[in-house]
């Protein structure tokens, strides 16, 4: 990881680290190993700030999807990302909930709106 960081075209390189910071993330989210990972990740991406907001909002994704706590201010200033995956990954109501009403686009807004309509006609 580190390598492809030093790479000199720095934007594929960031990509490239992205895409594996997300599957692995994802893959992880509630397993007990997201933890170590997520440090490992932090040492390499601390210098980039982009990396390091991923990485951060992965980890409030995990704190939510397993019962940690959590704070409504930090899910209402998520990058636009981080509050579209929390919808569509999140069956959290509360989370739901606060985005459909200050998710920070009509997008997001309408697709936890969706998701908690589904939820509802399910139970």
């Amino acid at each position: 990881m580190t390598r492809i960081l030093r790479d000199s075209d720095t934007t594929m390189a960031q990509s490239a680290i992205i895409r594996h910071l997300d599957r692995r993330a994802a893959l992880l989210l509630t397993d007990d190993g997201f933890t170590a990972w997520a440090r490992a990740m932090a040492e390499i991406s601390a210098e980039r700030e982009f990396l390091a907001r991923r990485l951060r909002e992965w980890t409030l994704l995990r704190s939510i999807a397993v019962g940690e706590p959590w704070g409504s201010e930090e899910v209402t200033t998520g990058s636009d990302w981080f509050q579209r995956k929390a919808v569509e990954t999140l069956p959290s109501p509360a989370v739901l909930n606060l985005l459909a009403e200050a998710g920070r686009t009509r997008r997001v807004r309408a697709a936890a709106s969706r998701r908690l309509r589904q939820r509802h006609h399910r139970d």
